[in-house]
């Protein structure tokens, strides 16, 4: 029974994308859905530009969930639709442009900052949990 318990209030729970996607409606705020050792399994909507930044010591996973995105890169773009993902090297610059709605998941470590080092009136400092 305790293991139960525990069980129930830790991470060994399944996620429902969908249902929480419906929980929020913003842009470019990524929303914490898990936990996974040192990093975050974050949840987002996009649309329209985010902003050229880069991160100098973590990758990032983009994995499209909804719709098409595109990360422009200083040396070549990145199309995504739905079930494709992209790995940005830490050190790298790139700019996620959504047209239309988009949902992603992204894994990174905990210590990334939303923008890098740039900061703007899109850059998120806390995540919201849902």
């Amino acid at each position: 029974m305790k293991l139960r318990k525990k069980l129930a209030k830790g991470f060994m729970e399944k996620v429902n994308l969908a249902a929480k996607f419906n929980k929020f409606d913003d842009y470019w705020s990524p929303k914490i859905v898990a936990e996974l050792n040192d990093s975050y399994v974050l949840l987002a909507k996009l649309k329209g530009d985010f902003v050229w930044h880069k991160h100098e010591n973590e990758d990032e996973l983009f994995l499209v969930v909804k719709g098409n995105l595109l990360i422009k890169l200083r040396d070549r773009d990145v199309q995504l639709g739905a079930g494709e993902f992209f790995i940005v090297p830490k050190g790298t610059e790139h700019f996620p442009v959504a047209e239309q709605e988009v949902q992603i998941i992204l894994l990174e470590p905990k210590t990334t900052k939303h923008t890098g080092e740039i900061v703007t009136e899109k850059t998120v400092t806390e995540y919201e949990r849902v």
